[in-house]
């Protein structure tokens, strides 16, 4: 795939796992998945996916 798909994919994997967390702290109302804290644990895994993900892809453009 290409770099900026890879990146795409790491910034939603993070704006996705942030909207986990704050669900499963019980701050964002109007989800089932709102006040059940393993959404946070999931949304943490999933924002450190996508931030590892964005750092390989960086890592790969300065590489070239």
């Amino acid at each position: 795939m290409g770099r900026i798909v890879m990146a795409a994919i790491g910034v939603i994997l993070c704006v996705v796992g942030a909207i986990w967390i704050v669900q499963g702290a019980g701050s964002l109302h109007g989800s089932p998945m709102t006040g059940h804290s393993e959404w946070s644990y999931i949304g943490g895994v999933l924002v450190v996916v996508g931030a590892g993900l964005l750092v390989w892809v960086g890592y790969r453009v300065l590489r070239r």
